[in-house]
């Protein structure tokens, strides 16, 4: 896709990939979720974003061999950012960046390993943390998704809207517990997202070094 990103802050992120880190150069696919706009990616050893007045999901699956990960760390940055919003409101929740992982109960993991993002997001059985950069809300707070099937996805935001640059460490474990209940499933899929088609606004962002563990 044509796109002209942040070479400085990709050039930070692209740093050598150590044992289990997710590469963002190959297996990416965008879902356009508009016939009429969509965001822009750059893949390579770091993804960078570009989302004008639109909104689409990059998406990857998670080979076999991760599906039991249970702690996930990542470095994102953030050039231009949408205004704060409250990520509980359907169609008024635009947020900079958001890194999804997407769970199945692990009898059904081998049956969905190759399934579409849109047949995973239709799926009962299949829950969703969204962990995401942006809104207004503090961090670590549990917000249900107004969309899909209720009670299959929640975002938890870990930065407010804002620009900067940072690095996460989350215990997915912990957090599918606090969100759903019990324990996790296998980790089947990867999405990254930016969200700016509410407020009209732009956002030119960045994200690498994804580690699963």
């Amino acid at each position: 896709m044509r796109l002209a990103l942040l070479p400085a802050i990709l050039a930070t992120l692209a740093t050598p990939a150590p044992a289990g880190s997710v590469s963002f150069a190959k297996g990416w696919q965008e879902q356009r979720l508009s016939l009429f706009n969509s965001n822009d990616y750059r893949f390579g050893s770091s993804l960078g974003m570009v989302s004008k007045d639109s909104v689409s999901i990059a998406w990857t699956r998670v080979a076999p061999q991760d599906w039991t990960s249970s702690r996930a760390s990542w470095s994102w940055t953030v050039d231009q950012s949408v205004p704060p919003t409250d990520l509980s409101r359907k169609g008024g929740d635009d947020r900079n960046i958001s890194l999804y992982f997407v769970f199945v109960p692990e009898r059904i993991a081998p049956s969905l390993g190759k399934a579409g993002i849109r047949n995973l997001l239709g799926n009962k059985d299949v829950r969703i943390i969204q962990y995401a950069w942006g809104g207004k809300h503090g961090r670590g707070q549990v917000i249900r998704s107004p969309y899909g099937p209720a009670g299959q996805g929640v975002t938890i935001p870990l930065r407010q809207a804002g620009t900067g640059a940072h690095h996460e460490s989350v215990d997915l474990a912990a957090d599918y517990a606090r969100a759903f209940g019990g324990e996790r499933g296998a980790l089947i899929g990867l999405a990254v997202s930016g969200d700016s088609d509410d407020t009209d606004s732009v956002i030119r962002a960045a994200i690498g070094n994804l580690e699963l563990r």
